[in-house]
């Protein structure tokens, strides 16, 4: 018994024996661990115990203290509410930048759902959730059960084109898949393929208008803006020409009728330009693991911004770069 509390004692960590400075400073290394690797804060208050690596990256020794899970909730929470992901991600995008990695050679602009665990409620209380109530005016009887319930995720459907079999005969059905969460909209540059602007909305937001909402950059050097056909709109096509960018942008297929084969040639070559954007997504679902597991989007954006974050920190490792403090 005696073992196990100095075992937990062992495992807390506060800013008393760090210091102030250096225990933010650690303590922001491990939501980018969480973020890398796709861990709860029971499971990463073990890893960090358990793996040396973990340890040399926040800067520990094994005679250290190391923060536990109700530290690491805490100190996410305090993020929340004080909305500091914006000025991180900017203070981290400016390092890139004073290294030389600046905006350049135009950008591609693109979204990504992230599922968010999905919601059981009754027809009247979804009407409720869709005219905007809170949770706390949904169930105000039980308290417990609105702290759990997310009435700021979405539901929306993506849909899968079918290509006709190369023998000539019909193509399958069209796939649609229901999907609850949010999305995560951001805009890369061209040549060193970071993120520098994004934006969290509920699953259900259309792509198209957040294109005129700060997701463009307007300090990159090229004027290029490439983007699939759900950001190709007379608004965004006249935003774009205002403000000095060059559209690139998928041209939709006319309604009724086969796609013309000039254009089917430009959104092939436009593809081309546009799909490192879709890697970027692909490191952030496929290898970290990026998922909602909190309630409304306040927490969810800090949890995707940390993504986005993490994401820039693997992409400087990957082109060998370094930055300084």
């Amino acid at each position: 018994m005696a073992g196990k509390a100095v075992a937990r004692r062992s495992t807390r960590c506060s800013a008393r024996s760090l210091g102030p400075l250096a225990f933010g400073a650690s303590l922001f290394k491990v939501l980018i661990i969480q973020a890398q690797n796709d861990l709860s804060d029971d499971r990463t208050e073990f890893l960090i115990s358990d793996r040396l690596s973990f340890m040399r990256f926040l800067g520990l020794g094994l005679q250290d203290k190391v923060p536990d899970a109700k530290t690491i909730w805490s100190f996410r929470e305090r993020l929340t509410k004080a909305k500091a992901i914006d000025t991180l991600f900017k203070r981290f995008d400016l390092a890139l930048r004073e290294a030389g990695y600046i905006a350049m050679s135009g950008q591609l602009v693109d979204s990504t759902l992230v599922a968010a665990p999905k919601q059981r409620n009754t027809d009247e209380e979804k009407k409720d959730i869709k005219a905007g109530k809170s949770a706390t005016e949904i169930w105000p009887d039980d308290p417990a059960k609105a702290a759990q319930k997310d009435v700021d995720a979405r539901w929306t459907v993506q849909f899968g084109k079918s290509r006709a079999p190369k023998d000539g005969g019909c193509a399958p059905p069209d796939i649609a898949i229901p999907s609850f969460g949010y999305k995560n909209h951001a805009g890369i540059d061209k040549a060193f393929r970071f993120i520098r602007k994004w934006d969290v909305t509920d699953a259900a937001r259309h792509d198209g208008r957040r294109l005129r909402q700060g997701l463009l950059d307007a300090t990159n050097t090229g004027s290029g803006v490439w983007a699939d056909s759900a950001y190709r709109s007379k608004a965004n096509e006249a935003f774009m020409a205002r403000c000095g960018y060059v559209s690139h942008v998928h041209h939709r297929k006319p309604a009724g009728k086969p796609m013309p084969k000039h254009i089917r040639r430009g959104n092939a070559t436009k593809s081309k330009h546009r799909a490192p954007v879709e890697h970027v997504f692909a490191v952030q679902k496929h290898m970290m693991g990026m998922a909602i597991r909190t309630i409304g989007i306040a927490r969810a954006r800090i949890k995707i911004g940390l993504a986005n974050i993490t994401y820039n920190i693997r992409r400087l490792v990957q082109i060998g770069g370094a930055i300084t403090a």
